[in-house]
């Protein structure tokens, strides 16, 4: 019977939505690949906010998550990612190794989950393959100083949520631009605010895969 990893680093970890009855189990949290992310698209789902994505120019290698689809075909459990993400097929990374499928736009990624699956024991795995978008959005390209003007220019909800996601990413999430947020007094008062209104919903790390002290984002 084969097994299938839905690998996540976003909102997926703390809000299956639709996904909830199609995986079992868990979340493996830190047990995943080491996957470059930043906070670099604007998503109208999430108001206006930063959101992670796959994105090798500006991000740096974090520690995934995993959960065990129920599906044992990797088209079935790639769809019911898409339906979640409310994405179309091809916005979808999947691999399985028995098959050959490799599906994704960045190559050394879709190699990098095919080792990772064949050194876990998993007959393959799916992924939101998502790039970043700000420069589309926002006609600069991104930057760390870009990306900071942006999110304090945002209020009501539309910042509420941008921190809340920030701030509810598993700690082992650590880029360039969330590094930089944490010496943002502004910031860290807004993390304050917002922590107070709903606490973080995300699965603890196992100790073994704890982010080094000094290492993680506030909060």
């Amino acid at each position: 019977m084969r097994r299938y990893a839905v690998i996540g680093w976003g909102s997926l970890i703390w809000d299956l939505e639709n996904l909830a009855g199609l995986v079992e189990g868990g979340w493996r949290m830190g047990e995943g690949p080491l996957l470059p992310l930043e906070f670099s698209r604007v998503s109208p789902k999430r108001k206006l906010g930063l959101t992670l994505c796959l994105d090798p120019d500006h991000g740096a290698d974090c520690q995934s998550h995993w959960i065990l689809s129920r599906r044992r075909s990797v088209g079935g459990a790639a769809a019911d990612l898409a339906r979640r993400e409310r994405a179309v097929a091809g916005r979808i990374g999947a691999v399985c190794v028995a098959d050959g499928v490799a599906q994704g736009r960045l190559g050394p990624v879709v190699r990098l989950i095919r080792d990772w699956c064949l050194t876990a024991g998993l007959d393959g795995a799916v992924w939101t393959d998502l790039e970043s978008n700000f420069s589309q959005h926002l006609g600069d390209p991104f930057s760390i100083d870009r990306a900071v003007a942006y999110l304090s220019g945002l209020s009501g909800d539309s910042r509420d949520e941008a921190v809340r996601y920030i701030e509810n990413a598993p700690q082992t999430t650590v880029t360039p631009l969330r590094r930089r947020l944490a010496e943002e007094a502004w910031w860290r008062e807004e993390a304050g605010r917002v922590r107070a209104l709903a606490p973080a919903r995300v699965p603890p790390l196992s100790k073994a895969r704890r982010a080094p002290r000094g290492s993680s984002a506030p909060g």
